[in-house]
């Protein structure tokens, strides 16, 4: 196994941890009208989703996401399905969850819960969205653009950087994901994809050294 399976490499440590911060949007959580577990390939946001439910955060769990080539091995009955599957067995009840299977990507996820919801005439003016920790501000600045309406709460699983990595198993993926969503911020953003969200001087260089020192799987191209 080389450096990169076993864990963060030390001469890359401080740019992957300032990217890792600067995702962590530090809302305070409060009781809002539901849960929206986002669609990935960490089952631990199928974990926190279930533990915010039973501390009384939300009545009611949406659970979203198809699959991504990232995912489809390891989730092939879909992310959402597996997601609902993981809650179950944490002692959510069925009749608390709610199932959008058809979501490809962090807009849908959204804008596929909100029709879910319409559809089922549930009225929502406040949602806690849960998602991968490098993931909370790309989902908040997607989610104020998609569904303006709504007041958006984000919260992960409280995990260290080495601990998250170490439960994903792939710091490769870890990192390469960070790069990806850090490029995402300014390039959704431009797009049109989501509301503008500062990069300070400082993580937009951190961003720069990882994609110099090879971590380019997850960026966007033209």
């Amino acid at each position: 196994m080389n450096e990169l399976t076993l864990g963060i490499p030390e001469n890359l440590r401080a740019d992957v941890e300032r990217l890792w911060a600067y995702h962590d949007l530090h809302h305070e959580l409060r009781r809002c009208d539901v849960g929206v577990g986002l669609g990935g390939r960490d089952l631990g946001v199928a974990d926190h989703t279930a533990d915010l439910y039973r501390d009384g955060y939300f009545p009611l769990i949406v659970f979203t996401g198809a699959n991504a080539p990232t995912t489809i091995g390891r989730l092939p009955r879909g992310e959402a399905v597996h997601y609902r599957e993981r809650a179950l067995d944490r002692g959510v009840p069925d009749s608390a969850i709610l199932v959008e299977p058809r979501a490809t990507n962090t807009a849908e996820n959204i804008e596929y819960t909100r029709e879910l919801l319409a559809a089922a005439d549930i009225g929502v003016r406040s949602v806690l969205m849960v998602s991968r920790p490098y993931q909370q501000r790309r989902a908040f600045a997607t989610a104020k653009k998609v569904w303006p309406a709504v007041e958006i709460v984000c919260s992960s699983q409280r995990l260290p950087l080495d601990e998250y990595v170490q439960a994903i198993g792939d710091v490769d993926y870890v990192i390469n994901m960070l790069v990806g969503d850090t490029q995402r911020i300014t390039v959704y953003a431009e797009r049109g994809f989501a509301i503008p969200q500062e990069v300070p001087a400082e993580v937009d260089a951190a961003y720069r050294r990882l994609v110099e020192a090879g971590y380019t799987t997850r960026l966007v191209h033209d």
